[in-house]
């Protein structure tokens, strides 16, 4: 399982009943930290974790202190020094040097603080706020409304609000990819290792077969909806592969305008524009950007290789844009 937190939530929901479980969350950080405000574990009486609140050196003591909140019942705070010479987390080897903030939460039959409701919310790819009172047991959740994305997403990083945290809820990133040939195996296995929700989409018997591509959430056949599709499955951005001048052509002509972010397109420059020809399309004419070749220049051959370079620039693009939208907002 990957760290997004709806793959936590799953998690815990699948076995919320068979033992005791705390909250993890860092409420503040000061200096360099490996994890910001907002990022949450989950941990178990039978001594589990999900999710990660450093870079692996604080776990063993955030567990061991959960072990205490579930005895106590009680919420815990705690602070690690990574500046400290005399504090735990320099002990621990935190190399950061940051000082990181965190609040421990017991869940209960009785209070299951508002998690659901955020698993419910993600499962729906839907937009939400996360409140949480620092030091205390009460947590709740409010769903974003339809066309509240883009203020969420303005928000981007978590506040606190006195005394309480405030989280924006967002769903992990959406890929599309059309074409399910040999090399987009690995685009869509390392997709999914990052946790993202993958859609593969090639209209050929012989390309996409599930056998060939079991870690993808679903496969289309029908390309002519793709358009649709990723305005109602809120798709972030899409990898056309399916080295096929015309499919190709068909996947820009259909998404472009489509409300996503990013569209990467395989294959060198002089390609790039064969496909906008065959797509009757103009680049000053696109809805979104376009990056062809896809990827970044990571000098890879190899279809891992080219997989990663080709996530990575999609993933740089994703935030990238995510942060000037939330600086934007800030100077506004």
């Amino acid at each position: 399982m990957s760290n997004q937190l709806s793959d936590l939530l799953d998690a815990w929901l699948n076995a919320r009943h068979d033992a005791q479980w705390v909250l993890g969350t860092v409420y503040r950080t000061e200096g360099p930290a490996y994890r910001k405000a907002g990022a949450m574990m989950l941990v178990n009486g039978l001594g589990q974790q999900f999710g990660l609140l450093s870079g692996g050196c604080l776990e063993s003591d955030i567990v061991r202190n959960a072990r205490r909140v579930m005895l106590s019942g009680k919420p815990l705070t705690l602070v690690y020094d990574g500046s400290d010479e005399d504090d735990l987390s320099f002990r621990l080897g935190i190399g950061c040097g940051g000082k990181v903030y965190i609040m421990l939460q017991p869940l209960s039959e009785d209070n299951d603080l508002d998690l659901p409701a955020v698993a419910a919310a993600l499962g729906k790819r839907q937009p939400g706020v996360y409140y949480q009172q620092i030091g205390g047991r009460l947590a709740r959740f409010q769903a974003g409304k339809a066309g509240q994305t883009r203020e969420l997403r303005l928000l981007q990083r978590s506040r606190i609000d006195d005394g309480w945290l405030v989280t924006p809820i967002l769903p992990e990133p959406h890929l599309l990819v059309v074409g399910g040939g040999l090399d987009a195996r690995p685009l869509v296995r390392i997709a999914k290792t990052l946790g993202w929700q993958v859609t593969l989409a090639d209209p050929r018997p012989a390309n996409a077969r599930a056998e060939h591509f079991p870690d993808a959430d679903r496969v289309l056949r029908d390309i002519g909806q793709l358009g649709r599709y990723a305005l109602e499955h809120s798709v972030d951005a899409a990898v056309l592969m399916a080295h096929n001048i015309d499919l190709d052509a068909r996947g820009l002509r259909h998404l472009h305008d489509s409300g996503l972010k990013h569209i990467a397109l395989l294959g060198p420059r002089h390609r790039f524009h064969q496909v906008l020809e065959r797509a009757e399309l103009r680049e000053n004419e696109l809805g979104c950007p376009v990056s062809g070749p896809a990827g970044l220049p990571i000098g890879g051959q190899l279809p891992e290789s080219i997989a990663l370079s080709i996530l990575a620039e999609c993933h740089a693009v994703l935030h990238r844009q995510a942060e000037s939208a939330r600086l934007q907002a800030v100077v506004q």
